[in-house]
Protein backbone atom coordinates (compact mmCIF):
# COMPACT_ATOMS: atom_id res chain seq x y z
CA UNK A 1 0.00 0.00 0.00
CA UNK A 2 1.42 3.82 -0.86
CA UNK A 3 1.78 5.84 1.75
CA UNK A 4 0.26 8.91 1.84
CA UNK A 5 0.61 11.89 4.36
CA UNK A 6 -2.14 12.83 6.76
CA UNK A 7 -3.08 16.15 4.38
CA UNK A 8 -4.48 13.63 1.70
CA UNK A 9 -7.42 12.78 4.02
CA UNK A 10 -9.61 14.38 6.43
CA UNK A 11 -10.48 12.16 9.19
CA UNK A 12 -9.29 9.09 11.49
CA UNK A 13 -12.11 6.65 13.32
CA UNK A 14 -11.78 6.58 17.37
CA UNK A 15 -12.87 3.29 17.90
CA UNK A 16 -13.69 4.11 21.53
CA UNK A 17 -14.00 1.88 24.73
CA UNK A 18 -16.19 -0.72 22.71
CA UNK A 19 -17.77 -1.63 19.45
CA UNK A 20 -20.65 -3.49 21.00
CA UNK A 21 -23.63 -1.73 19.55
CA UNK A 22 -25.61 -2.89 22.62
CA UNK A 23 -23.00 -1.65 25.14
CA UNK A 24 -22.98 2.34 23.49
CA UNK A 25 -26.19 3.68 25.64
CA UNK A 26 -24.73 2.68 28.41
CA UNK A 27 -21.40 3.70 27.81
CA UNK A 28 -22.91 7.00 27.24
CA UNK A 29 -25.12 7.31 30.17
CA UNK A 30 -22.47 6.77 32.04
CA UNK A 31 -20.18 8.96 30.92
CA UNK A 32 -22.21 12.57 30.56
CA UNK A 33 -22.73 11.60 34.64
CA UNK A 34 -19.49 11.47 35.41
CA UNK A 35 -18.70 14.31 32.91
CA UNK A 36 -21.76 16.48 34.80
CA UNK A 37 -20.50 15.54 37.79
CA UNK A 38 -16.85 16.85 37.26
CA UNK A 39 -17.97 19.84 35.82
CA UNK A 40 -20.55 20.96 38.19
CA UNK A 41 -18.13 19.28 41.71
CA UNK A 42 -14.77 21.79 40.35
CA UNK A 43 -17.02 24.34 39.42
CA UNK A 44 -18.69 24.83 42.56
CA UNK A 45 -14.87 24.42 44.41
CA UNK A 46 -14.04 27.69 42.43
CA UNK A 47 -17.49 29.24 43.11
CA UNK A 48 -16.50 28.51 47.00
CA UNK A 49 -13.28 29.56 46.83
CA UNK A 50 -13.93 32.84 44.96
CA UNK A 51 -16.88 33.74 46.99
CA UNK A 52 -14.95 33.37 50.72
CA UNK A 53 -12.26 35.56 51.59
CA UNK A 54 -11.12 33.22 54.40
CA UNK A 55 -9.93 30.66 51.56
CA UNK A 56 -8.17 33.62 49.73
CA UNK A 57 -4.74 31.72 50.85
CA UNK A 58 -2.13 30.36 48.49
CA UNK A 59 -3.57 26.84 49.21
CA UNK A 60 -7.08 27.32 48.10
CA UNK A 61 -5.44 29.27 45.35
CA UNK A 62 -4.01 26.63 43.50
CA UNK A 63 -7.10 24.34 44.21
CA UNK A 64 -8.87 26.36 42.76
CA UNK A 65 -6.57 27.11 39.70
CA UNK A 66 -6.32 22.73 39.86
CA UNK A 67 -10.22 22.47 39.67
CA UNK A 68 -10.41 24.50 36.41
CA UNK A 69 -7.67 22.45 35.18
CA UNK A 70 -9.37 19.11 35.50
CA UNK A 71 -12.70 20.69 34.15
CA UNK A 72 -10.71 21.21 30.96
CA UNK A 73 -9.06 18.17 31.05
CA UNK A 74 -12.40 16.03 30.94
CA UNK A 75 -13.87 18.90 28.58
CA UNK A 76 -10.71 17.86 25.91
CA UNK A 77 -12.14 14.70 25.40
CA UNK A 78 -15.75 13.10 27.18
CA UNK A 79 -17.71 15.98 24.98
CA UNK A 80 -16.22 14.49 21.58
CA UNK A 81 -16.66 10.90 22.77
CA UNK A 82 -20.52 11.40 23.45
CA UNK A 83 -21.26 12.88 20.37
CA UNK A 84 -19.68 10.24 18.28
CA UNK A 85 -21.77 7.85 20.58
CA UNK A 86 -25.08 9.93 19.97
CA UNK A 87 -24.30 10.44 16.19
CA UNK A 88 -22.94 7.05 16.07
CA UNK A 89 -19.97 8.14 14.28
CA UNK A 90 -16.19 7.38 14.94
CA UNK A 91 -14.95 10.16 12.64
CA UNK A 92 -12.47 12.93 14.08
CA UNK A 93 -11.05 15.02 11.73
CA UNK A 94 -7.02 15.76 11.36
CA UNK A 95 -7.56 19.49 12.61
CA UNK A 96 -9.85 18.43 15.63
CA UNK A 97 -6.97 15.29 16.44
CA UNK A 98 -4.60 17.30 16.39
CA UNK A 99 -6.12 20.03 18.80
CA UNK A 100 -7.39 17.35 21.21
CA UNK A 101 -3.95 15.96 21.24
CA UNK A 102 -2.18 19.44 22.01
CA UNK A 103 -4.94 20.40 24.60
CA UNK A 104 -5.05 17.25 26.41
CA UNK A 105 -1.24 17.08 26.83
CA UNK A 106 -1.60 20.91 28.15
CA UNK A 107 -4.07 20.30 30.47
CA UNK A 108 -2.53 17.21 31.43
CA UNK A 109 0.77 18.54 32.38
CA UNK A 110 -0.88 21.72 34.34
CA UNK A 111 -2.01 18.85 36.41
CA UNK A 112 1.45 17.35 36.57
CA UNK A 113 2.73 20.89 38.17
CA UNK A 114 -0.32 21.91 39.78
CA UNK A 115 0.19 19.29 42.06
CA UNK A 116 4.05 20.35 42.42
CA UNK A 117 3.00 23.55 43.22
CA UNK A 118 0.37 22.13 45.76
CA UNK A 119 3.63 20.18 47.47
CA UNK A 120 6.09 22.94 47.80
CA UNK A 121 3.06 25.08 49.21
CA UNK A 122 2.50 22.35 52.24
CA UNK A 123 6.32 22.16 52.21
CA UNK A 124 6.63 25.50 53.82
CA UNK A 125 3.79 25.76 55.76
CA UNK A 126 4.80 22.75 57.92
CA UNK A 127 8.51 23.59 57.59
CA UNK A 128 8.70 26.75 57.47
CA UNK A 129 5.62 28.18 59.25
CA UNK A 130 6.41 31.11 60.89
CA UNK A 131 7.75 32.62 57.09
CA UNK A 132 4.96 31.33 55.08
CA UNK A 133 2.83 34.73 54.39
CA UNK A 134 6.19 36.02 53.44
CA UNK A 135 7.59 33.04 51.43
CA UNK A 136 4.31 32.02 49.80
CA UNK A 137 3.07 35.78 48.80
CA UNK A 138 0.72 36.22 45.90
CA UNK A 139 3.32 37.51 43.29
CA UNK A 140 5.23 33.80 44.09
CA UNK A 141 2.21 32.21 43.62
CA UNK A 142 0.68 33.65 40.19
CA UNK A 143 4.54 33.41 39.33
CA UNK A 144 4.63 29.61 39.77
CA UNK A 145 0.65 29.27 37.68
CA UNK A 146 2.11 31.54 35.08
CA UNK A 147 5.54 28.90 34.81
CA UNK A 148 2.99 25.63 34.69
CA UNK A 149 1.45 27.25 31.73
CA UNK A 150 4.30 28.13 30.13
CA UNK A 151 6.11 24.54 30.72
CA UNK A 152 3.04 22.92 29.52
CA UNK A 153 2.44 25.03 26.73
CA UNK A 154 5.85 24.40 25.50
CA UNK A 155 5.88 20.53 25.83
CA UNK A 156 2.42 20.30 24.12
CA UNK A 157 3.44 23.10 21.39
CA UNK A 158 6.76 20.63 21.06
CA UNK A 159 4.79 17.86 20.71
CA UNK A 160 2.14 18.67 18.04
CA UNK A 161 4.89 20.06 15.85
CA UNK A 162 6.64 16.93 15.90
CA UNK A 163 3.57 14.61 15.45
CA UNK A 164 2.77 17.47 12.21
CA UNK A 165 5.59 15.28 10.22
CA UNK A 166 4.11 11.77 10.80
CA UNK A 167 2.53 10.06 7.77
CA UNK A 168 -0.18 7.70 8.32
CA UNK A 169 -2.55 5.04 5.89
CA UNK A 170 -5.65 6.12 4.91
CA UNK A 171 -8.46 5.41 7.01
CA UNK A 172 -7.05 5.22 10.02
CA UNK A 173 -8.45 3.42 13.41
CA UNK A 174 -7.47 4.75 16.35
CA UNK A 175 -8.27 1.96 18.95
CA UNK A 176 -8.75 5.39 21.76
CA UNK A 177 -11.92 7.16 22.57
CA UNK A 178 -9.37 10.35 22.21
CA UNK A 179 -6.10 11.34 19.98
CA UNK A 180 -3.45 9.94 22.59
CA UNK A 181 -0.06 11.10 21.46
CA UNK A 182 1.47 7.24 22.41
CA UNK A 183 -1.89 5.83 19.89
CA UNK A 184 -1.06 7.74 17.11
CA UNK A 185 2.99 7.56 17.29
CA UNK A 186 2.55 3.52 17.11
CA UNK A 187 -0.10 3.53 14.50
CA UNK A 188 2.27 6.44 12.13
CA UNK A 189 3.30 4.89 8.72
CA UNK A 190 6.55 6.58 8.67
CA UNK A 191 10.08 6.94 10.92
CA UNK A 192 8.84 8.19 14.59
CA UNK A 193 12.42 7.91 16.36
CA UNK A 194 12.28 12.00 17.02
CA UNK A 195 8.89 11.41 18.22
CA UNK A 196 9.97 8.96 20.04
CA UNK A 197 12.64 11.04 21.55
CA UNK A 198 11.06 13.94 22.02
CA UNK A 199 7.98 11.92 23.61
CA UNK A 200 10.77 9.87 26.02
CA UNK A 201 12.14 13.42 26.94
CA UNK A 202 8.82 15.35 27.77
CA UNK A 203 7.91 12.61 29.59
CA UNK A 204 11.09 12.34 31.88
CA UNK A 205 11.38 16.00 32.19
CA UNK A 206 7.70 17.18 32.30
CA UNK A 207 6.24 13.84 34.25
CA UNK A 208 9.21 12.77 36.47
CA UNK A 209 10.58 15.90 37.16
CA UNK A 210 7.40 16.90 38.71
CA UNK A 211 6.99 13.28 40.57
CA UNK A 212 10.56 14.37 42.55
CA UNK A 213 9.18 17.64 43.40
CA UNK A 214 6.83 15.60 45.15
CA UNK A 215 8.39 13.04 46.76
CA UNK A 216 11.59 15.42 48.30
CA UNK A 217 8.57 17.95 49.35
CA UNK A 218 7.21 15.23 51.36
CA UNK A 219 10.67 13.75 52.48
CA UNK A 220 10.76 17.40 54.37
CA UNK A 221 7.55 17.47 55.03
CA UNK A 222 7.88 14.09 57.20
CA UNK A 223 11.12 14.86 58.96
CA UNK A 224 9.42 18.29 60.05
CA UNK A 225 6.54 16.32 61.35
CA UNK A 226 8.75 13.54 63.23
CA UNK A 227 10.27 16.57 64.99
CA UNK A 228 7.30 17.71 66.50
CA UNK A 229 7.08 16.81 70.35
CA UNK A 230 3.29 15.82 70.55
CA UNK A 231 1.05 13.55 68.94
CA UNK A 232 -1.64 16.39 68.20
CA UNK A 233 0.52 18.48 66.45
CA UNK A 234 1.82 15.92 64.34
CA UNK A 235 -1.64 14.69 63.42
CA UNK A 236 -2.64 18.75 62.64
CA UNK A 237 0.02 19.34 60.53
CA UNK A 238 -0.45 15.60 58.49
CA UNK A 239 -4.01 16.34 58.41
CA UNK A 240 -2.85 19.18 55.96
CA UNK A 241 -1.21 16.42 53.32
CA UNK A 242 -3.68 14.20 53.33
CA UNK A 243 -6.09 15.89 50.78
CA UNK A 244 -3.38 16.32 48.43
CA UNK A 245 -1.87 13.15 49.60
CA UNK A 246 -5.09 11.44 48.49
CA UNK A 247 -4.82 13.19 44.81
CA UNK A 248 -1.24 12.92 43.66
CA UNK A 249 -1.77 8.75 44.77
CA UNK A 250 -4.54 9.14 42.61
CA UNK A 251 -3.45 11.29 39.57
CA UNK A 252 -0.13 9.41 39.34
CA UNK A 253 -1.08 5.58 40.47
CA UNK A 254 -3.83 5.84 38.02
CA UNK A 255 -1.64 7.21 35.25
CA UNK A 256 0.83 4.71 36.47
CA UNK A 257 -0.80 1.19 35.83
CA UNK A 258 -2.08 2.75 32.53
CA UNK A 259 1.34 2.14 31.21
CA UNK A 260 1.91 -1.25 33.24
CA UNK A 261 -1.28 -2.42 31.85
CA UNK A 262 -0.62 -1.51 28.51
CA UNK A 263 2.79 -2.85 28.61
CA UNK A 264 1.74 -6.26 30.50
CA UNK A 265 -1.77 -6.76 28.00
CA UNK A 266 -0.52 -5.03 24.47
CA UNK A 267 -4.01 -4.95 24.10
CA UNK A 268 -4.84 -0.78 22.84
CA UNK A 269 -8.60 -1.26 23.90
CA UNK A 270 -7.24 -2.31 27.34
CA UNK A 271 -5.11 0.47 27.56
CA UNK A 272 -8.04 3.07 26.39
CA UNK A 273 -10.32 1.57 29.30
CA UNK A 274 -7.43 1.79 32.09
CA UNK A 275 -6.90 5.59 30.84
CA UNK A 276 -10.10 6.58 32.03
CA UNK A 277 -9.18 6.51 35.55
CA UNK A 278 -7.45 9.08 34.81
CA UNK A 279 -8.89 11.37 32.17
CA UNK A 280 -12.43 11.00 33.75
CA UNK A 281 -12.10 9.40 37.28
CA UNK A 282 -9.29 11.17 38.76
CA UNK A 283 -11.14 14.98 37.82
CA UNK A 284 -14.24 13.85 39.33
CA UNK A 285 -12.75 12.49 42.30
CA UNK A 286 -11.14 15.40 43.44
CA UNK A 287 -13.53 18.03 44.17
CA UNK A 288 -15.27 14.66 46.62
CA UNK A 289 -11.59 14.83 48.33
CA UNK A 290 -10.88 18.09 49.01
CA UNK A 291 -14.52 19.03 50.13
CA UNK A 292 -14.75 15.78 52.36
CA UNK A 293 -11.51 16.34 53.94
CA UNK A 294 -11.36 20.44 54.23
CA UNK A 295 -14.11 22.33 57.04
CA UNK A 296 -12.98 25.51 55.30
CA UNK A 297 -14.05 24.07 51.62
CA UNK A 298 -17.34 22.76 53.44
CA UNK A 299 -18.39 25.46 55.15
CA UNK A 300 -17.80 27.92 51.99
CA UNK A 301 -20.05 25.25 49.67
CA UNK A 302 -22.58 25.51 52.44
CA UNK A 303 -22.71 29.16 52.40
CA UNK A 304 -22.36 29.28 48.41
CA UNK A 305 -25.62 26.51 48.68
CA UNK A 306 -27.24 28.75 51.11
CA UNK A 307 -26.87 31.56 49.44
CA UNK A 308 -28.41 30.12 46.36
CA UNK A 309 -31.23 28.55 47.97
CA UNK A 310 -31.96 32.23 50.08
CA UNK A 311 -31.87 33.87 46.19
CA UNK A 312 -34.30 31.70 44.21
CA UNK A 313 -37.20 32.28 46.47
CA UNK A 314 -36.59 36.10 46.31
CA UNK A 315 -35.70 35.87 42.94
CA UNK A 316 -39.19 34.18 42.36
CA UNK A 317 -41.12 36.41 44.77
CA UNK A 318 -39.78 39.16 43.16
CA UNK A 319 -41.22 37.97 39.52
CA UNK A 320 -44.48 36.99 40.64
CA UNK A 321 -44.50 40.58 42.57
CA UNK A 322 -43.64 41.94 39.51
CA UNK A 323 -46.00 39.95 37.25
CA UNK A 324 -49.08 41.27 39.52
CA UNK A 325 -48.43 44.64 38.82
CA UNK A 326 -48.31 44.51 34.98
CA UNK A 327 -51.72 42.40 35.17
CA UNK A 328 -53.34 45.34 37.41
CA UNK A 329 -54.96 48.12 35.57
CA UNK A 330 -52.81 51.86 35.21
CA UNK A 331 -56.23 53.08 37.64
CA UNK A 332 -55.34 50.29 40.57
CA UNK A 333 -51.53 50.76 40.59
CA UNK A 334 -51.91 54.99 42.20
Amino acid sequence: MELENLTGFSEFLLLGLSEEPELQPLIFGLFLSMYLITVLGNLLIVLAVSSDSHLHTPMYFFLSNLSLVDICVTSTTVPKMLWNIQTQSKAITYEGCITQMFFFLLFGGLDDFLLTVMAYDRLVAICHPLHYTVIMNPRLCGLLVLVSWIMSALDSLLQGLTALRLSFYPDLEIPHFFCELNQMVQLASSDTFLNNMVMYFGTGLLGGGPFVGILYSYSKIVASIRAIPSAQGKYKAFSTCVSHLLVVSLFYGTALGVYLSSAATHSPHSSAAASVMYTVVTPMLNPFIYSLRSKDIKRALKRLLGMAAIKGPIFIGLKKFTLQLDSKPQSQMF
